[in-house]
C-alpha cells in the first residue's frame, strides 16, 4: 500500500489555487454583490466537508491571488490550476483525487444554486471546470 506523501506549500498552493478560483469563477459568472458573499458562504461550506491532504490544502495557509483584471485572465490560472491539481494528487495522493475532484465540482456547484438557481452562464463555467478537472492520466 502507498503511503499518501505530504504536499508542498506549491502543490498546496496549485490545490487552493484551482478550488477557491473555480467558485470564483462561478460566482462572477452571475456577478452580485449580494449573491458573491452568499455564494462565498456556499463554498466554505463545501470545502470544510474536506479531508486528508485535500482539507489540508483547502484549509491552511493564504488565499490563492487571482488576478483582478478579467474572467477570462482568471480562467487561463484556474483551469490549469485545476489540471495541475489533479496530477499533483494523482502522484502523491490517489485516494484523494476523486474527493478533491468531487469537492471543487460540488462547492461549483453550490456557489451557483446559492443565488436564484444555475444560469446558463453558471453552468457552462461548471462544465468547464469538470473537463479541467477530468484531465487524463
Amino acid at each position: 500500500m502507498m503511503m499518501e506523501q505530504r504536499l508542498t506549500d506549491d502543490e498546496q498552493q496549485v490545490l487552493k489555487t484551482g478550488a477557491f478560483g473555480a467558485v470564483f469563477l462561478v460566482s462572477n459568472a452571475d456577478p452580485g454583490v449580494f449573491a458573491m458573499i452568499r455564494e462565498s458562504f456556499a463554498a466554505s461550506g463545501a470545502f470544510a466537508g474536506a479531508s486528508g491532504l485535500v482539507k489540508e490544502a483547502l484549509t491552511g495557509g493564504s488565499l490563492p491571488r487571482l488576478p483582478r483584471d478579467s474572467a477570462l485572465e482568471v480562467e487561463s490560472v484556474v483551469l490549469p490550476a485545476l489540471g495541475r491539481a489533479v496530477e499533483i494528487l494523482r502522484a502523491k495522493s490517489p485516494a484523494d483525487l476523486s474527493v478533491y475532484r468531487e469537492l471543487v465540482v460540488a462547492a461549483a456547484e453550490q456557489v451557483a444554486r446559492a443565488h436564484r438557481g444555475v444560469t446558463p452562464a453558471e453552468a457552462d463555467v461548471i462544465d468547464r471546470i469538470r473537463t479541467a478537472l477530468a484531465a487524463p492520466a
